[in-house]
């Protein structure tokens, strides 16, 4: 298990050949597909982790469409206003800032987090610099338009990769980590010493 010193903030998810996540109703339907290769190895995923994170519109997507909610693993819904929203078992609902909230799960002892999206939520994260690691799945086909991965914004985040994996169904899993951004050192007035010449 990885306990709260070394819990991670994961975005696991799957992404067009395009880089969209969605079609911009929010549809999923290019997901629908033979799963030849397996799981891809979201059973080992969800066995690391014990609590998801994800933003309103993708809470409400998956009650539409009958997904289950229960107390393990534990559900984060972010929303700023949570009024007329069905509180489904095991749910919580958040309005802090990311930074803020990450840091008061990661002080708890568990697993690592993962990060279920959708755009708007992954690149607040990002922006204040919560996410570790992205578990990308490339699926090979090209839908033309539709919500990115994350919401678009002036950004620049370096990556480092962790692994790569092909699938024999053309599946492609990118494992990146997030290279942390170095404080800067503070600038100093105090003048250098010279050494005067003899």
């Amino acid at each position: 298990q990885a306990f709260f010193d070394m819990r991670k903030i994961v975005v696991y998810i799957a992404t067009s050949a395009d880089g969209f996540i969605a079609r911009p109703d929010g549809s999923v339907d290019w997901l629908n597909r033979p799963r030849t290769a397996g799981d891809y190895g979201m059973g080992a995923f969800r066995r690391s982790i014990d609590s998801i994170v994800l933003g309103r519109k993708t809470y409400e997507f998956g009650l539409q469409h009958g997904a289950r909610f229960g107390t393990q693993p534990k559900h984060y819904v972010f929303s700023r206003n949570a009024t007329g929203l069905v509180r489904a078992p095991g749910v919580e609902f958040v309005s802090e800032e990311p930074a803020a909230f990450a840091k008061h799960l990661r002080a708890q002892r568990g697993k690592n987090i993962w990060m279920m999206g959708g755009a708007a939520l992954i690149g607040a994260f990002v922006d204040q610099d919560q996410i570790d690691e992205f578990i990308i799945h490339v699926i090979p086909t090209y839908i033309g338009e539709g919500i990115p991965l994350i919401a678009p914004r002036h950004r620049t985040v370096p990556l480092k990769l962790v692994s790569c994996r092909t699938f024999p169904d053309g599946v492609v899993r990118l494992h990146y980590s997030v290279q942390r951004k170095k404080p800067k050192k503070p600038f100093s007035t105090k003048k250098r010493a010279t050494t005067k010449p003899r």
